[in-house]
Order: C-alpha cells, then sequence, then structure tokens
C-alpha cells in the first residue's frame, strides 16, 4: 500500500515454510518422556496419527485446510533427537497450512488456538522415507497461536460495506473484526507494524504480508491516505477490514489497483 510501489507478492515455497531437518543437538524444549510411544490416554485416527491435548485453547477456532498458521513446535524422532525447533529461532513461523507435511497438517486441525498438543506422526505421513531425511515417527509438540483465512480467498462483503460498518467523514468504512488488547492508537508520524491483506472489490487479492509470512513495518507518512487515517482509528492487537474508495487510494494511478480497495489489518505494534 506504499503510494511509490505494491509490496512484491513473494509465494512461500513449501521446502522452506516449515520442518527442514536439522542437525541433533538444536536448543528448543526438553525431550518429553513419552516420546518414544504415546501414552494410553493418547488419541488415534484413522490415518494412523496420534495425538494428546497438553494444553488446551482460549478459543473454539479450528483451521480450515487453506488456512495460514502461526504455530511454535518442536519435533523430536522416537529416539529424542530434535529435528526442528522454532523456540531456537526465537519467533513463532506463519505460513500455509496446506504446504504442511501431511501428518502434521492432520495435527494442526484437531487444535483450536491457544491449544498446545502432542502429535506422533508415522513415517507415511511425516518424511515418508524421502533421502535426507528423518526416517521413523516423528513427534511434534505444537502450539497453535493463530490461525487466519487464506489471503487469496476474499471475505464474503469484499464487494461493498455491510450495513454495519462505521463510515468516516472523509468517506472511509471500517469494521473492526478482533478487539484489540492495547490503549495507544497510531499517530501520522509514526511506524507501525502490521498484518494485513488488500483486494479489489472484485475479489481479487493485490497484495499481502501472510504470502511473505512476516509482518510489514511501514511509515504513515508513507502509505495512501486512507490507510494513514484508518490506522489512526485502531489500537495495538485490533483487526479492522476497510473498505478504502479511490480518492483516498491511489486515486486511478497507473500500474496500482484502481477503484475501492478492501484491506484486513492487524495492528501488531506501534514503534
Amino acid at each position: 500500500m506504499m503510494r511509490e510501489a505494491l509490496a512484491t507478492i513473494v509465494v512461500v515455497a513449501a521446502a522452506a515454510v516449515m520442518l527442514a531437518a536439522q542437525a541433533p543437538g538444536l536448543a528448543g524444549p526438553s525431550v518429553p518422556a513419552d516420546v518414544s510411544a504415546p501414552p494410553p490416554d493418547a488419541e488415534k485416527t484413522a490415518s494412523g496419527l496420534i495425538s494428546r491435548l497438553i494444553t488446551p485453547g482460549a478459543s473454539a477456532a479450528q483451521p480450515m485446510p487453506t488456512d495460514y498458521v502461526t504455530v511454535h513446535y518442536t519435533a523430536w524422532t522416537a529416539d529424542g533427537d530434535t529435528v526442528d525447533s522454532s523456540w531456537s529461532r526465537g519467533a513463532p513461523p506463519m505460513f500455509p497450512l496446506d504446504r504442511s507435511l501431511v501428518g502434521w497438517r492432520e495435527c494442526v486441525q484437531l487444535m483450536t488456538v491457544g491449544e498446545t498438543r502432542r502429535c506422533w506422526v508415522p513415517q507415511r505421513l511425516a518424511y515418508n522415507g524421502t533421502a535426507g531425511r528423518p526416517t521413523g515417527t516423528i513427534v511434534f509438540d505444537v502450539e497453535l497461536i493463530d490461525a487466519r483465512r487464506a489471503p487469496a480467498i476474499p471475505p464474503p462483503d469484499v464487494a461493498a460495506p455491510p450495513a454495519d460498518a462505521m463510515v468516516t467523514a472523509s468517506g472511509l468504512s471500517y469494521k473492526i473484526l478482533k478487539h484489540g488488547t492495547g490503549v495507544r492508537r497510531p499517530v501520522p508520524s509514526d511506524r507501525v507494524n502490521v498484518h494485513y491483506t488488500g483486494w479489489t472489490t472484485e475479489g481479487r487479492m493485490f497484495d499481502s504480508s501472510l504470502t511473505r509470512g512476516t509482518p510489514a513495518t511501514l511509515a504513515l507518512t508513507d502509505v495512501i491516505a486512507g490507510w494513514t487515517e484508518g490506522m489512526q482509528l485502531m489500537v495495538e492487537g485490533e483487526t479492522t477490514r476497510f473498505w478504502i474508495p479511490e480518492d483516498l487510494a491511489y486515486e486511478g494511478e497507473a500500474g496500482s489497483p484502481l477503484g475501492m480497495l478492501v484491506f484486513d489489518v492487524d495492528l501488531i505494534g506501534i514503534e
């Protein structure tokens, strides 16, 4: 949404999104006592995946197969060697659920947001004998931090603001999707850390930080007018949908999306 140019949409390659085998000894959580075999209270699905709830979630929301998920995870072999851990990298990754291992994907779809689960993934649902990858059952501890709709799937009200949307004097329409946890609001001189997706009113996605797997940091002096105004309405932790008329967007600028634009924005933080 920078006026100079749209950010390039980078499709995250499947090989890079997660679970690249690494050398044993990688830092991460302690090896579970039951890593070699699931306990009697573990549940088994028809596919052969075995899992056990570690910590209940705080929400009833479960991921859809095409969702983008944010997780912390650690993976071990049944011998207790660490395969991979997001904890060692210090930040939970975000990636498309449908680009992960088959068994890992099934495991996460059993979860609710906020939940931690341990899953024993048999070889055929894990690396399935791929050269250079660990063999046998892989055990995952997964914390599901967030799940959100794939950015290529437009919201149902993308064509026009719904009746319950609020409208500012400038013509900007907006609707709060998730209330924030903070009290601070950005001012025009601030830089903000956000996740966002932008669509045309025909439902075509033209930009998304989700596809890059990392939030964007933007100066409110460098974005379109509708963004500068809209961000000042938000508090940290809030998710809001904006319908930005063309005169507050790219104003017919060549090479930029035309007409009203729709953005979903998560305000992660204010710098």
